[in-house]
């Protein structure tokens, strides 16, 4: 809407989410996937990744292009139902508390034929200044690195956060810590950036980690393989 698109109808399984999102776009809200106009030009499916052939299935029959937003599902499912089909999917992590900046997110495109990627094509630039054509496979590989970098780095940080908690520290200690590792990350290498006992091999430090954590097998188990790993990456 704010790069100048018109949104006809929104669809959810939730219908007070629906009507919601509407609202916002100053759209109609429908109940049913059956219920979607057959005359837009394009139609966003951005579900859960499972629900995607569902919603598929359901759609009617329209010629415009269909396209979904998921990391890990192929081009194929879609176009087995739909001649102009594509994938539109942004590489980043979306809440409804915080809002990130669109204009820095990757688009990763892929479409069935030259005419539904020119189309991809305009939109997405629209809505971001990097946009990237990559098949399937490759994005699904893509996903599974962001899978390592977002959703199990941020779980590190719930599991930092209770171990703090044991002692009543606050996370916001680890606060200037996390942003500089990122930052090296970035400006260096996730490999040159890396740090602590581990990469060290500071045997009395790990030792005395795991004496802390020998009331949890799971995590005790968890700091023994990353430290394995991290070791086993160790530049030569």
């Amino acid at each position: 809407v704010k790069a100048g698109y018109h949104i006809e109808q929104v669809y959810s399984q939730t219908p007070a989410h629906a009507r919601k999102l509407a609202r916002a776009l100053n759209a109609v809200a429908v109940s049913k996937p059956e219920d979607l106009v057959d005359d837009a030009e394009l139609y966003i499916i951005a579900v859960n990744d499972d629900a995607v052939e569902t919603v598929i299935k359901n759609m009617p029959d329209v010629p415009g292009l269909v396209v979904h937003t998921s990391g890990s599902v192929p081009l194929a499912v879609i176009q087995k139902r739909f001649v102009n089909a594509g994938v539109l999917y942004p590489l980043q992590t979306f809440s409804a508390k915080r809002k990130p900046d669109f204009k820095t997110t990757p688009l990763c495109l892929e479409a069935s034929n030259k005419q539904a990627l020119t189309t991809l094509k305009k939109v997405a630039g629209k809505l971001s200044a990097t946009v990237k054509v990559i098949g399937s496979a490759q994005r699904k590989q893509l996903h599974l690195a962001a899978v390592f970098a977002n959703n199990f780095t941020n779980h590190f940080y719930a599991l930092a956060a209770e171990l703090l908690e044991q002692e009543q520290l606050d996370f916001r200690l680890l606060h200037p810590l996390i942003t500089e590792t990122a930052a090296k990350a970035i400006v260096l290498s996730p490999a040159g950036a890396q740090t602590g006992p581990a990469i060290r091999n500071d045997k009395k430090a790990m030792a005395a980690h795991l004496a802390l954590l020998k009331k949890d097998p799971q995590l005790t188990e968890l700091y023994k393989k990353i430290s394995a790993r991290i070791q086993h990456n160790k530049p030569k």
